[in-house]
């Protein structure tokens, strides 16, 4: 038995390696990782390192199962491989906020993926997105028959380097796109207002489609601001971030978010809008919530001018040390556990974790 991996936005470079920076990447990878001699859908036949890519008309349904992370298109890619499978296996891995779809044919057909296909989510929040819109959309026989599963993302905890003092506090901007919901205005408004009452140096990794944006350019011309492209690799974006003092979150909505998780594990301090997406990522007393512009002002102030009792705060409000309690929520090891005992338990199958995953 074999795994395929279905994420249309996959990018195969000319080293037969997974590029990219965004969460989708990442998720390819760890799936490679996790399930060795898997597939790549996508153009080709190609050989990749440690993986095949394929189309999906070229999958043995009989023998394959497809993990597929473009979730409302499940339907089709079960069709398709119908036409040469009785029992075509497939099942949906939901990594991204459901209210990403707004009309009602996407909702729709959401709906119908989640209840015709198991269906793995990357937070216990998505997963719970994913009933409400089956029970919602979907008549009673297929509501009731659906099959939800869920665990944190996580981070691998040996990425995080040790911390690195700066002349300047950098703040980060924690996230790769300046799209409206993640409300890039709000954050470039709120430093705005902490540089003119203390130093600090700010930095914007974005994707390359975004350093052409008017925002993106404007902000540039300032000399504390820095925009530039993601960075080139693993290594090189952990230490950015073994550096960063502290981050504004200003999204309005978020399936997990993996980025603030590898901030914080790094050590910066996060500012978090008071949202039910922000509070499912840190302890319940966690102190650094704003409601308004103002106050995300005060706190990210107080954040770079008094890191050090903002760490403290933190830790407090974890009980046994924030990095303790976040290493134990987050966890990338639990991750690999569940999501393969899932796989094993829908399809009947036997895989077994590679030698060091999931210990």
């Amino acid at each position: 038995m074999r795994i395929a991996i279905k994420y249309d936005n996959v990018f195969v470079d000319a080293e037969g390696k997974i590029g990219g920076h965004e969460t989708g990447d990442t998720l390819v990878r760890r799936l490679i990782r996790l399930f060795p001699n898997s597939i790549v859908i996508g153009p080709g036949p190609r050989k990749g390192q440690g993986f095949d890519v394929m189309p999906l008309e070229f999958i043995q349904g009989g023998d394959t199962i497809v993990i597929n992370m473009d979730v409302i298109d499940s339907v089709e890619v079960w069709r398709t491989l119908h036409e040469t499978t009785e029992h075509p296996m497939v099942m949906n891995f939901l990594w991204w906020p459901v209210a990403r779809y707004n009309t009602q044919v996407e909702k729709a057909t959401l709906a119908l993926s989640c209840a015709l296909f198991p269906t793995f989510a990357n937070s216990e929040r998505t997963a719970g997105e994913a009933r409400e819109i089956v029970a919602k959309w979907d008549t009673q026989p297929l509501a009731e028959r659906a099959t939800i599963a869920w665990v944190n993302l996580g981070f691998r905890h040996e990425h995080v380097q040790e911390r690195r003092n700066t002349p300047e506090p950098v703040v980060l901007y924690p996230a790769i796109y300046l799209t409206s919901q993640k409300r890039p205005q709000l954050f470039f408004d709120v430093v705005e207002k902490v540089h003119e009452r203390t130093h600090i140096q700010v930095e914007a990794r974005l994707h390359e489609s975004q350093l052409v944006t008017a925002m993106a350019m404007r902000q540039s011309r300032k000399d504390w601001i820095w925009v530039g492209p993601l960075t080139a690799g693993r290594d090189s974006y952990w230490e950015a971030l073994s550096r960063t003092t502290a981050f504004l979150a200003t999204a309005e909505v978020e399936s997990y978010g993996l980025m603030y998780v590898e901030a914080l594990a790094a050590g910066a301090i996060g500012v978090f809008p008071n949202l039910p997406w922000a509070h499912a990522l840190v302890p319940d007393r966690y102190p650094f919530f704003y409601d308004t512009q103002q106050q995300a002002e005060a706190l990210l102030y107080r954040a770079v001018t008094e890191p050090e009792a903002c760490l403290e705060e933190m830790d407090a409000a974890a009980g046994t040390g924030f990095q303790n309690w976040l290493r134990s929520r987050h966890d990338d090891d639990i991750f690999e556990r569940v999501i393969m005992a899932r796989v094993n338990q829908w399809f009947n199958t036997t895989f077994e974790l590679p030698e060091g995953l999931g210990s």
